[in-house]
């Protein structure tokens, strides 16, 4: 006969939830200039766990090669939030770097390094509705039903190299480039960003996993300008629970 000591014990076990399954999610992605011309490619392995048969990310990390060789690296980390990621990324090439993170509630640390060797620091609010980084990706996993049923979704963006966020608009859209299960767009919502920034095109197949980027990238071309890509991704392991609702 099970002591009363044992039989709290038990209870306790019984009421707690339950951890999540650890699970991996990888996908590669090719870059290719708007001539066709191949750029680089990109291999994600992105940890997570299976929370209620959905996949939450934890730590992605990133390896961008041309002719099999790496050239830079990032790593993302979901513990603030899926739409939040501190980031470490380096172009060792360029002498470039940019680490974003989150000292306390409610602020956002960036410290970049230029290739131009000056590093800048900053301090800045983060409001609510902030994403940085891959964080749209969850953003429009968050967001998927909606999305398909054609409503936009409004949020402030992370610029890391201008130390500030802006106002930017998720909305569904047909892009000539993409052919995909949903397509949208990524735009700014202000008139002179608007002007200076063009639309990022992105495509998402049935299952919620990334299929196309069209836009800027953050690899550098040189020190003056990045790469502007098409993205193509491909899945190559699947976690074992579902990305979207």
């Amino acid at each position: 006969m099970l002591r009363l000591r044992e039989l709290l014990a038990l209870a306790v076990m019984i009421t707690l939830p339950l951890p999540g399954l650890a699970e991996t999610f990888e996908f590669t992605g090719k870059a290719t200039s708007e001539d066709g011309r191949g750029l680089y490619s990109e291999k994600h392995q992105l940890e997570g766990e299976c929370r209620e048969g959905l996949f939450h990310p934890k730590t992605d990390r990133v390896r961008y090669l041309q002719e099999g060789n790496e050239f830079a690296r990032k790593t993302l980390s979901y513990d603030q939030s899926p739409l939040l990621p501190s980031v470490d990324f380096r172009q060792p090439r360029f002498e470039e770097s940019l680490a974003i993170s989150y000292p306390r509630a409610g602020r956002t640390r960036i410290q970049w390094q230029a290739p131009s060797g000056e590093e800048k620091t900053w301090t800045i609010d983060t409001p609510e509705d902030l994403v940085v980084d891959a964080g749209f990706d969850n953003l429009v996993r968050e967001n998927w039903a909606r999305l398909k049923a054609g409503n936009d979704v409004r949020f402030r963006f992370l610029a890391p190299t201008r130390g500030d966020h802006y106002g930017f608009v998720l909305e569904p859209d047909d892009h000539p480039d993409i052919n995909a299960d949903l397509e949208v767009t990524i735009r700014p919502t202000g008139m002179l960003l608007g002007f200076l920034v063009d639309p990022i095109g992105l495509g998402y197949d049935r299952k919620g996993a990334l299929t196309d980027y069209v836009g800027l990238t953050n690899i550098r071309k040189n020190s003056d300008e990045n790469y502007r890509a098409h993205i193509r991704y491909n899945v190559t392991r699947w976690p074992e629970c579902e990305l979207t609702r």
